[in-house]
């Protein structure tokens, strides 16, 4: 099954809807994706929410006994509720579920403390803007910034290739005394030119988050959030 249709069997997975065959296919993909993984989690606890916590009430005596003209009218009428109904849980739905941001701020972290733990921090060692951009170029199917920051105190180390998302992401490394920062450079289907820096904060790491000419940056690092937003302000002006 590719990612894409699981994404959308997702809620008739979660309602019981699905055939056998598409649930197991849907399953060996839930096993090898985290992103389609966290996205079914959540889908379980909204439904497990909205079953604990809905509200049903009785109909009123008096309506049985309403005239046939009135209960036509009601009737008449069913539809249109049924619509609003049904917008108002689609809007419910957008605004209380966790964007792909969350899974996606998890997963940087993830992976930052993943490379730190493994020692494998870099692919390319230099601090050279020239040598590291070229060799992420050549790598993957977009070419990522990579600016010298040295003059203000940040220096870039190397970089290499890691994954968010299940999709492939440059990896550019930094460091602040000893403090590490990666930078993760991913190209981004939001046609905008840019969207606005995000601080967030994630099982003790600091994170910023933007997005610039059709690509995205997540920033980890367990620096000082000012320290961060300073480097993420400096590296989205470059």
């Amino acid at each position: 099954m590719k990612p894409e249709d699981a994404a959308r069997a997702l809620h008739a997975y979660v309602d019981g809807e699905l055939d056998a065959v598409s649930s197991l296919a849907l399953e060996a993909e839930l096993a090898s994706n985290p992103s389609l993984r966290a996205a079914h989690e959540r889908l379980r606890e909204l439904s497990a929410s909205i079953r604990s916590n809905a509200e049903y009430y009785a109909a009123p005596a008096r309506l049985k006994e309403a005239p046939a003209a009135p209960r036509r009218r009601y009737a008449l009428l069913i539809p249109a509720f049924a619509t609003v109904a049904a917008i108002a849980v689609a809007i419910g739905l957008l605004a209380t579920r966790p964007g792909e941001d969350e899974a996606l701020a998890r997963e940087a972290v993830a992976a930052h403390v993943r490379a730190n733990l493994s020692g494998r921090q870099i692919d390319v060692a230099s601090s050279d803007q020239h040598t590291v951009k070229p060799w992420l170029s050549a790598r993957l199917p977009f070419s990522p910034p990579v600016p010298d920051l040295s003059q203000a105190g940040y220096e870039l180390t190397g970089a290499r290739l890691d994954y968010l998302g299940s999709a492939p992401v440059a990896a550019l490394v930094y460091q602040r005394r000893q403090h590490v920062i990666d930078v993760y450079v991913s190209r981004d289907a939001d046609p905008s030119p840019r969207s606005p820096l995000h601080s967030l904060s994630r099982d003790g790491f600091n994170l910023e988050h933007f997005g610039a000419a059709g690509l995205r940056y997540w920033i980890v690092s367990d620096l000082s959030p000012n320290e961060l937003a300073d480097f993420s302000r400096l590296f989205a002006q470059r």
